[in-house]
């Protein structure tokens, strides 16, 4: 089994979801984490209850990640409270699907303000607070591999996620830092399911080698190696973690 102990991890987005099951592994792994959230404070606190509850260490801290104050403000009451952030883990985002004539300028807004830009912030943050010999995983998508109608929007917002990945892992190598992305296919959310039929939820599964969708602990298990030290020599590459979906 990975072992994280004495790693301080923020996981952004993380009181639900995909987001809240890597909160829990990296725990279960020794890690103590900073379960971020922008509105949802009673789901991140049950999640941080929960894993002090079987021994963990966690903590939850409120910030939208698209404010760049709010941001800053993240970093330094997770360095006041824990003395530092060995790795950050990028997977607060949100998809809106619709086909690209019927989508408003808040929707595209929104969508580049939280997966963009809030990716921008935290790397940012990250480029002069995060510890030496850290690790930083952000959160693109599979889809980005097929040509899916009414994903328009949120492929444009993954695809420059990835390309900032690349890059920032040149700009911080020099310090240890190993910088990746993961590309999970359709997982088994409310994010994901919400609106979706059973016949389209089954026609994807069918994509898959699997004949299934991933379940959020498939996408944890990545998440967890590459914030190991196992994993250093892994940097600006993006995993696919789709169950050969694409």
């Amino acid at each position: 089994m990975v072992n994280l102990t004495g790693k301080v991890i923020l996981v952004t987005g993380s009181s639900r979801g995909i987001g809240a099951t890597i909160a829990h592994q990296l725990a279960a792994a020794g890690a103590k984490v900073i379960v971020n959230y922008a509105g949802g404070q009673l789901a991140a606190e049950e999640v941080v209850h929960q894993i002090n509850n079987k021994g963990g260490d966690a903590i939850a801290l409120q910030a939208d990640v698209s404010k760049t104050d709010q941001v800053k403000s993240l970093f330094d009451q997770a360095i006041a409270h824990y003395g530092k952030i060995d790795v950050l883990v990028n997977n607060a985002g949100i998809m809106i699907n619709s086909l690209i004539k019927d989508t408003t300028d808040e929707d595209f807004n929104r969508q580049f303000d939280i997966n963009v830009k809030g990716t921008f912030n935290t790397l940012r943050e990250a480029a002069t607070r995060l510890a030496d010999s850290g690790s930083i995983i952000n959160f693109s998508t599979s889809v980005n591999r097929l040509m899916l109608p009414t994903y328009g929007t949120y492929v444009a917002t993954k695809a420059a996620v990835e390309q900032l990945t690349r890059v920032f892992a040149k700009e911080v190598g020099a310090r240890g830092i190993n910088v990746n992305s993961i590309s999970p296919g359709p997982t088994n959310t409310e994010l994901f399911t919400q609106g979706k039929s059973q016949e389209l939820i089954d026609r994807l599964a069918s994509l898959s080698a699997f004949n299934r969708i991933a379940e959020p602990d498939d996408i944890a298990n990545v998440v967890v190696f590459l914030a190991s030290d196992e994993a250093k020599w892994i940097t600006a590459q993006n995993l696919g973690a789709n169950g050969g979906m694409a």
